[in-house]
């Protein structure tokens, strides 16, 4: 068995490499949306681990989760470039994140007041996937400020997904089962 060392060390004098070796300094605005991505994706998986006892709910994170990595390789690919088998992100997949906030929020009584997150492990872990997914979204319109293009079905899905973490938090605090 041959064995494949993890590190090149290409790295370690703070640039990086995007999709195609095109090089760049690992402070770069597309490194901050993608590793955001990354990020968000990490959170979800722990959200995920949770969930597992419903698994409905676990196979859309875990659908979530297929999404942002096809995000974060769109972001990791240099402007005007592309690949073969680069996926793409498409109203279809807004629309399903629309039916599953749809289905939990026919079942919780309109929003009065503020939350607190904590009521429970699902809740609690809804509410950071949520706060790190805004975080995502602000960097994102930050890069596009910045003249990076960002494809607007990127910035409505990940505007969509944190109410879809939002409306989770709200619904795991139901005596119900998670749908």
């Amino acid at each position: 068995m041959r064995l494949t060392k993890i590190y090149t060390r290409t790295g370690d004098k703070g640039s990086t490499s995007l999709i195609g070796s095109e090089r760049v300094p690992k402070s770069h605005l597309r490194l901050e949306c993608y590793g955001t991505i990354d990020e968000l994706n990490a959170f979800t998986g722990k959200l995920k681990s949770l969930c597992k006892m419903n698994q409905a709910t676990s196979e859309n994170l875990n659908n979530i989760q297929k999404m942002l990595l096809n995000i974060g390789a769109v972001l990791a690919t240099p402007e005007g470039k592309e690949w073969k088998g680069m996926p793409s992100i498409n109203e279809e997949h807004i629309k399903e994140l629309e039916t599953e906030i749809d289905k939990m929020n026919s079942k919780l009584e309109p929003l009065t007041e503020f939350t607190i997150p904590g009521e429970n492990e699902i809740n609690a872990e809804s509410h950071i996937c949520r706060t790190v997914c805004r975080r995502a979204e602000r960097i994102l319109a930050k890069a596009k400020e910045n003249n990076i293009t960002i494809d607007d079905f990127v910035m409505a899905y990940i505007n969509r997904l944190s109410d879809y973490f939002f409306v989770l938090s709200r619904y795991s605090t139901l005596s119900q089962p998670l749908p």
